[in-house]
């Protein structure tokens, strides 16, 4: 389960690392990378949350309700892996927008699709 203070609650938040961010994709998702570098800039610093933080965009052409929500559950776990393994650092914002061939793979592919992706934001960044 993702903790709290690694998930991205509003619908500001979620704009802020779209807009302000790089983008990169694969074949089942796409990724938008706000680095520590630019975020926590519009908030106050009692309110900075440590680690990275993460969001989820899972919309209904990936396919039904259980199968978003499956989806779902197996993004939040990967980023959970991720944070643990150092991929995305303290203080990084990641939005995953799901694509609907995610729809039919298993988490360790998820999870190489979200290293990939990650990866390439960061080139994109520089």
């Amino acid at each position: 389960m993702l903790p709290r203070t690694l998930k991205l609650n509003s619908p500001q938040q979620f704009t802020r690392v779209i807009r302000g961010g790089s983008r990169a994709g694969t074949r089942t998702l796409v990724v938008h990378l706000r680095p520590a570098s630019k975020a926590g800039h519009t908030e106050p610093k009692i309110a900075q949350p440590r680690g990275p933080r993460f969001g989820f965009v899972v919309s209904k052409a990936v396919g039904n309700a259980v199968v978003r929500h499956a989806v779902t559950r197996k993004l939040r776990q990967q980023c959970l892996h991720l944070a643990r393994a150092g991929v995305v650092g303290e203080g990084e914002e990641l939005v995953v927008r799901a694509l609907p061939a995610i729809a039919s793979v298993d988490s360790r592919a998820i999870y190489g699709d979200l290293c990939r992706a990650v990866a390439k934001a960061r080139r994109r960044e520089k």
